[in-house]
C-alpha cells in the first residue's frame, strides 16, 4: 500500500470498505540462511467482483525460496458483507501494474495549491510536530513555487516549495510527507522535482535548512552541510546545499 501512495486506514475510509483476508497460502521450495539478501515480490494478479487476489514471491538471488498468494474480500466493516472492489481501487491497482507512477506531483503557485498543501503542512509541523500555527505561514508563501504530491485517490501525501534565496540561489523548505508514506520515496520525488524547476529557471545552488533527524536522507539526496547546528521552531536544524550544476 506504500507502494501505492496509499495510507491505508484513510484510503479504506474514503473507499467506503475494508479488504479481509479470505484464503492464504504459501509454499516453500527451499530455506534462507542468516545475512542472506532476499527480494519480495508482489503482484495483484486478478480483481473479480469483490475478491483481490496477489501472488508473491521471496527469491534470493535467482533462486526461488517461496511463493504464495493471498486472496482479500472487499467488504463493509460494520455488517462485514462483501461488496463490489471501488472502482477507484480497481483502476489504481490496474494502473500501478500497469507500470504508471502511483503518485503524480503538481507544480503551482499558492493561490492554486494552498488549501492541498495547508493540508499536509498542518498534519506534520502543526499536529505532529507541535510548531505554532502562526510560525508554519509565512509570506514567502506567496512567491513560492509549490509542489503537491497527489495519490491515485486524490490524497494529498505530501508537499515542498521552492523560494528564490537570491540570484542563482533557490531554497526548499516545508518538506512534508504523510506519517504513513514516510520511507516510500516521495520526498525524494519532491525534491528532485523542486531541484529541476530551480535549475530549468537558472538557479545553480540549493540550499536548505534540514531537520537534524532528516540530515541522512538530504546528505543521501547529494547534500552537504554548511555551518553548526541551530534551533529553529525549537527543533534542532543544520544548513545543508547542493550545486546544481553538478547534480
Amino acid at each position: 500500500w506504500r507502494a501505492l501512495g496509499l495510507p491505508y486506514v484513510a484510503a479504506m475510509a474514503q473507499l467506503g470498505g475494508d479488504l479481509y483476508v479470505k484464503k492464504a497460502v504459501l509454499e516453500y521450495h527451499g530455506s534462507a540462511a542468516f545475512d542472506d539478501v532476499l527480494q519480495v515480490a508482489l503482484k495483484c494478479q486478478r480483481i473479480g467482483t469483490s475478491s483481490i487476489t496477489f501472488v508473491g514471491a521471496v527469491f534470493r538471488g535467482d533462486q526461488t525460496l517461496v511463493t504464495g498468494e493471498i486472496i482479500y474480500v472487499f467488504a463493509d466493516p460494520r455488517t462485514q458483507q462483501s461488496q463490489p472492489v471501488p472502482d477507484a481501487l480497481r483502476q489504481l491497482l490496474t494502473a500501478f501494474e500497469g507500470g504508471q507512477p502511483a503518485v503524480a506531483i503538481t507544480l503551482g503557485a499558492w493561490t492554486t495549491l494552498d488549501k492541498q498543501a495547508s493540508r499536509v503542512r498542518t498534519a506534520v509541523f502543526v499536529q505532529e510536530q507541535g510548531i505554532p500555527a502562526e510560525l508554519e505561514w509565512d509570506l514567502s508563501d506567496l512567491t513560492a513555487l509549490h509542489a503537491v504530491a497527489t495519490n491515485g485517490l486524490g490524497q494529498v501525501v505530501g508537499t515542498a516549495r521552492l523560494v528564490r534565496q537570491a540570484t542563482g540561489l533557490a531554497r526548499i523548505g516545508r518538506m512534508a510527507v504523510t506519517r504513513e508514506l514516510r520511507g516510500a520515496g516521495l520526498g525524494q520525488q519532491l525534491l528532485r522535482v523542486l531541484e529541476a524547476a530551480a535549475a530549468a529557471r537558472g538557479d545553480t545552488e540549493v540550499m536548505l535548512h534540514a531537520q537534524q533527524s532528516a540530515q541522512g536522507f538530504y546528505l543521501r539526496m547529494g547534500y552537504t552541510t554548511r555551518g553548526p547546528t541551530f534551533e529553529e521552531v525549537g527543533i534542532p536544524h543544520i544548513e545543508m546545499t547542493k550545486c546544481l550544476a553538478m547534480s
